[in-house]
């Protein structure tokens, strides 16, 4: 900060870009603080961000002198720029948060971190503006406590609020082995309730609706591959034919699409390698229908590629998600299109991560073993998948009811029970499934190889 003037400033880096923050007392002598983007990104020369800087600060003096406390510095890219100007923020407390997430980033997944740094903002953000001269040694469970039930009372979705718990609990669990405090501030909390998610899923009549509004579509593959092998969108995206082994039947993941901003600050696409957890990479049987569809796919990519020639992309060559011109499709975009198509065609309003839901359900419907489903779908844990799909597991309930009541009547044959109007639909709908001769994500054969 400048001292030697009336008001003060320095220069600040979020979301990768450069800012100069200046923090004045305007004519009541309350304190207000102004977020001026240079429109420079995070990386670049010390030259011209000096020129910026020089540039925002003569304007900023002439509109002090002239008695208007700078409610308007029109700077290029400046739309993304703070407009809560009362809110000045810890120095200190910023500085500790930028030291961490520098620390966490190199073995931090580019998602993962970009969460732990949005989280850290929020924090920072709500200290400056409830305890805006509380240190970093001064910090305790009480001004994280009152943090956490202040992202409640906003409607804050408590499986949310866990993330905002755990990311700040690394960041002190960092000051403390760093020596810079003595004690870790949240041991004495526990850790938040998450809400309890119960997925949302299509039937099977619905899935074949789906791929029938999608036959044609840019994202037919996609929607087919997400149906049948659950997989996350990002997992979908970054398949590459050497990823799938035709002779051997197998399809790996192995790598993730996921999308962020360059040192430009320009929305690019980035392929990563760090998978979500060790569970996420792993092979699994290719089924014929999809063998078929992306045989085809690949087809058309070499005609495609004639027929563009010299134009055709070739950055993301390899890819099995491209568009005919050689485009990988973004993340964003399987998002927007999936959401317009089913919207456009009157069918239930899903998340296209829902078709992962579907598959898990089919599945289940299909006496497929928890265990076995938590392998399909790559998750770190049985207790992810239990907690997500017990509830779908109706037919193992009926077993045990029909089990002790035949026990315990001494009966051989299985007591009556009345499933008919309790059972869920994907329980109703098993046996329509196992008589469809359709090659579907409920077809048994297919996934008993889990």
């Amino acid at each position: 900060m400048k001292a030697s003037l009336p008001y003060k400033y320095i220069t600040s880096v979020k979301n990768g870009k450069q800012y100069v923050v200046f923090d004045f007392k305007d004519k009541v002598g309350k304190r207000k603080r102004k977020w001026v983007s240079t429109g420079l990104p995070e990386k670049c020369t010390k030259k011209s961000l000096n020129e910026a800087v020089e540039e925002i600060v003569a304007e900023f003096a002439e509109q002090w002198n002239n008695n208007q406390v700078v409610l308007s510095i029109n700077r290029k890219n400046d739309s993304d720029a703070e407009s809560d100007e009362n809110i000045i923020v810890n120095n200190e407390l910023n500085s500790f948060f930028s030291d961490w997430l520098t620390a966490i980033k190199a073995n931090s997944a580019r998602t993962t971190f970009q969460c732990y740094k949005r989280n850290a903002e929020r924090f920072v953000k709500y200290m400056a503006v409830h305890y805006p001269d509380v240190t970093l040694a001064d910090l305790n469970h009480t001004h994280i406590q009152a943090y956490l039930n202040h992202k409640m009372d906003e409607g804050v979705k408590g499986s949310t609020v866990k993330q905002y718990y755990l990311a700040l609990h690394s960041a002190f669990a960092y000051a403390v082995k760093m020596e810079m405090l003595t004690q870790h501030p949240m041991d004495k909390m526990s850790v938040p309730r998450a809400d309890r998610h119960e997925a949302v899923f299509y039937n099977v009549d619905e899935l074949n609706e789906l791929f029938e509004v999608f036959k044609g579509h840019k994202l037919e593959l996609i929607v087919h591959i997400a149906a049948y092998y659950g997989l996350r969108r990002c997992e979908i995206l970054g398949l590459k034919w050497d990823s799938i082994d035709f002779k051997k039947g197998t399809i790996t993941i192995e790598r993730k699409v996921v999308s962020d901003y360059d040192e430009s600050g320009q929305p690019k696409l980035f392929v990563e390698t760090r998978l979500k957890t060790n569970s996420t990479r792993r092979t699994l049987p290719l089924i014929p229908h999809i063998r078929d569809m992306l045989l085809e796919k690949k087809d058309m990519d070499k005609h495609h590629k004639k027929l563009c020639g010299k134009d055709y992309i070739t950055e993301f060559e390899g890819f099995v998600c491209c568009d005919p011109y050689g485009k990988l499709i973004s993340p964003n975009t399987v998002t927007h299109d999936f959401h317009q198509v089913i919207k456009k065609n009157g069918m239930k309003m899903l998340r296209f991560h829902d078709l992962r839901h579907s598959c898990a359900s089919l599945l289940l419907a299909n006496d497929i073993p928890m265990k076995a489903i938590q392998e399909w779908l790559g998750h770190a844990t049985f207790n992810i998948t239990a907690n997500l799909y017990s509830h779908l597991e109706y037919h193992a309930k009926v077993t045990s009811a029909e089990t002790i009541a035949r026990v315990l009547s001494g009966k051989k044959e299985d007591a009556p029970t009345n499933t008919k109007e309790t059972a869920p639909e994907e329980a109703s709908k098993k046996s329509n499934s196992r008589k469809k001769k359709k090659d579907t994500p409920a077809d048994k054969s297919q996934t008993a190889a889990v």
